[in-house]
């Protein structure tokens, strides 16, 4: 055991702790535990084969006690010392009657006791015989004095010495939640606000450019237009021109034949 607690201090001061487990470390008595742990809260000493609790020290601040699995039928008184000890866990031992446990009702803030798989725990009304014992007790193997089982009665911060109510801030948590859900859900709403403007600017954009596609076509068909025009005068010039050299013809062909006519009553004079 003494190793084994040294090998837990991990060095520091035994002032400086708290917690100490010293499951499984076999050993009939207790040995290396001394009164320098003035300020340990919580001590384990399960299944460590202990036959009685001799050389148990002054723990002052001791308040949690597991002594479960081991062979311990008497001498509780040595607990005594321990005046702020309020959970005490007894079970899987030796002990045969209930009068072996009377010391514990001078252990005034004693709330919570453990006795199950003892002898003195097949004894009728065991119970009911402990809360009458040892008065200060509200726990008995997980019933209450009515016979209730209901550990809720005997609350965390009492078995840790605290005394003091944990308040739980559920509303405002809610409240909270409740804020961040607004103040997402208007974020999604900018978002849904920025993709229609986005959506807008394209439609608009697509408009534009078709606007300007269709004044592209009309310039290029202006343009057609008066290339047509263009021609129209052109063919009109070729016409003049034909009907200028149709007539030259018709006055040549006028003169070859007054000519010829000429010609002729000359030739019929003869």
């Amino acid at each position: 055991m003494e190793k084994r607690i040294e090998l837990e201090k991990r060095g520091r001061d035994a002032k400086e702790i708290t917690e100490l487990c010293l499951d499984n470390c076999r050993s009939p008595n207790i040995v290396g535990l001394t009164d320098e742990f003035v300020n340990l809260e919580t001590l384990s000493l399960s299944n460590v084969g202990l036959t009685s609790l001799k050389g148990f020290p002054k723990l002052p601040n001791l308040k949690k006690l597991e002594l479960s699995k081991n062979r311990i039928s008497n001498g509780l008184s040595v607990l005594q010392s321990s005046p702020k000890l309020n959970y005490l866990n007894l079970s899987g031992n030796k002990i045969k009657d209930l009068e072996s446990l009377e010391p514990l009702k001078e252990c005034k803030n004693l709330k919570i006791l453990e006795i199950c798989s003892n002898e003195a725990a097949s004894i009728e009304n065991y119970r009911e015989k402990l809360f009458n014992l040892i008065p200060q007790l509200k726990i008995v193997d997980g019933y209450n004095a009515n016979q209730e089982s209901d550990d809720s009665e005997v609350d965390e911060e009492e078995i840790n010495g605290n005394g003091e109510e944990v308040s739980f801030d559920g509303e405002d948590d809610d409240d909270d939640d409740e804020d961040g859900d607004e103040e997402g859900a208007d974020e999604e709403d900018d978002g849904d606000d920025g993709e229609e403007a986005e959506e807008e600017d394209e439609d608009d954009l697509g408009l534009e450019s078709v606007y300007k596609e269709n004044l592209d076509e009309e310039s290029e068909g202006d343009d057609y237009d008066v290339e047509g025009d263009g021609e129209d005068d052109d063919d009109g010039v070729e016409e003049e021109e034909e009907s200028e050299n149709e007539g030259e013809d018709e006055k040549e062909e006028s003169v070859v034949r007054g000519k010829k006519r000429k010609h002729d009553d000359e030739d019929e004079g003869e």
